[in-house]
């Protein structure tokens, strides 16, 4: 590889973590309610949720690119309040990776979540623990399966990602080129050599990361008791 597309890989790789910790933390809990309420709007809110894994990137990519624009008003917003430019830089892309991969997180935890033996909870209050104490020692430890397939899944999702993060980044090298980007560059320039390089480890990391979630899942309890 040269060493702009080692830079390519280096930052998709930085990307793809940034997105599966930022999900981790605003999927957990949107997975949990989404399995345990029953209001009148939760067929909303999962539409909602899985509307990335039916839209196309692109257009995803476009309404984005409109929403935080410097010249709307979110997106002046966002630069006033922390000086901080979205499009075209690597905080929008992760802004965009986090909408895009959302349902690769929320929906496997939600699952798992579902799966949890209903008195799991109520036994776990009997025995003086509170809430967040529960849900740490009691349900997310029955739930391993689905934590280890939402960070794989959202990880493997946003290192493929093309269509948003080329309307949301662009292709600045450094900043936002990451390994799509790069790949569509190559064969743009008919550097087809260096194209099927680093598709090569896209399509041996995409294999690995399926493998290794069906063979980390044979072995992961279902529950534990």
């Amino acid at each position: 590889m040269s060493p702009a597309d080692i830079n390519a890989v280096v930052l998709t790789l930085q990307l793809a973590l940034t997105t599966t910790f930022v999900l981790f933390v605003i999927g957990t809990p949107v997975a949990w309610w989404l399995a345990t309420t029953h209001r009148v709007f939760k067929p909303a809110i999962e539409a909602i949720t899985a509307l990335p894994l039916v839209l196309p990137p692109t257009v995803l990519g476009f309404y984005l690119l409109i929403l935080l624009s410097p010249q709307s008003s979110l997106g002046s917003f966002i630069v006033e309040i922390t000086g901080v430019r979205l499009i075209f830089s690597f905080t929008g892309l992760v802004f965009a990776s986090v909408i895009y991969s959302l349902p690769f997180m929320v929906q496997p935890l939600q699952v798992a979540f579902e799966r949890v033996q209903p008195h799991s909870l109520e036994d776990a209050y009997m025995l003086g623990a509170r809430k967040i104490r529960a849900l740490l020692f009691v349900i997310f430890p029955q739930c391993k399966r689905g934590f280890v397939t939402a960070a794989v899944l959202t990880f493997a999702h946003t290192v493929g990602e093309f269509g948003v993060v080329l309307m949301i980044g662009g292709n600045i090298p450094g900043e936002t080129r990451v390994i799509s980007i790069a790949i569509y560059e190559h064969v743009e320039t008919i550097a087809y050599a260096d194209a099927h390089v680093l598709a090569a480890f896209l399509l041996v990391f995409s294999f690995l990361t399926l493998l290794g979630v069906f063979a980390l899942n044979r072995h992961l309890p279902l529950r534990t008791h």
